[in-house]
């Protein structure tokens, strides 16, 4: 990885990681565009590898209140959904990805800007459960679907709960990708140098939590990251 590349990324690593830490998610959102931009190569490999981290730190100081019953329906319909998008990331070359990726990141920044409200069912959550695993294993970016669904739950319940979700889900995504020979030892060693800038984030997001509103975060989340994919789709339609 390219000295430049690497600067970018990792600061996109640690955006995505304070935020999330704020608001439950936003790591796949900031990083996923600007990754698949610079070095298409390590995705989504090395973004769900960190994206696995992260909500293991977040459970190790915050794991009250999470919702047992919702996560039992929707993490069986993640696992069906993973291999779905383990098939994905076999088909797609990497410019198809990069329209992916940045179609995928629109999507959700529209859903999640509108702030449509969706009941909590067993069929929503097994819904979410089944388009997170397949957007989350070709793209690294799952949780909004789940989060729409819990967006006006307390925040404790939001972060703990999506989780216990992130940490399952990136570890289904993993193996379905490690099955399939989609994982590269590049790309690991590409999550581990990167790392710092993610636990940099977890602790910046930790200490800034309660001086941070969520609802002050979330509009600036979304404008870049919806910037990064409007550019990653042209820059891969253009080749």
């Amino acid at each position: 990885m390219e000295l430049g590349s690497y600067v970018a990324i990792g600061l996109a690593i640690f955006v995505g990681a304070t935020v999330q830490s704020v608001v439950g998610l936003g790591i796949g959102l900031v990083s996923a565009p600007v990754m698949t931009l610079l070095e298409p190569w390590t995705m989504p490999g090395t973004l769900i590898m960190l994206a696995l981290v992260l909500p293991v730190a977040t459970l190790v100081h915050d794991h009250d209140d999470i919702d047992w019953p919702g996560l039992t329906w929707s993490l069986p319909a993640r696992f069906l959904g993973t291999g779905f998008g383990v098939w994905v990331v076999a088909e797609f070359t990497d410019r198809q990805l990069g329209v992916a990726v940045g179609l995928v990141v629109l999507f959700m920044v529209l859903i999640t800007w509108r702030v449509v409200e969706v009941r909590v069912t067993h069929a929503t959550l097994s819904a979410a459960g089944f388009i997170g695993g397949i957007t989350g294993t070709a793209t690294s970016i799952g949780g909004p679907p789940f989060a729409l669904l819990y967006q006006h739950r307390p925040a404790q319940q939001i972060r703990t709960t999506m989780a216990v979700y992130f940490v399952v889900g990136a570890a289904l995504s993993l193996v379905g990708l490690l099955i399939a020979d989609d994982l590269t030892w590049a790309q690991a060693r590409a999550a581990a140098e990167l790392l710092p800038a993610l636990l940099i984030g977890v602790v910046v997001g930790a200490l800034s939590r309660r001086h941070l509103p969520a609802h002050r975060v979330r509009p600036a989340v979304l404008a870049v990251s919806a910037a990064s994919a409007l550019v990653l789709v042209v820059r891969s339609l253009l080749g």
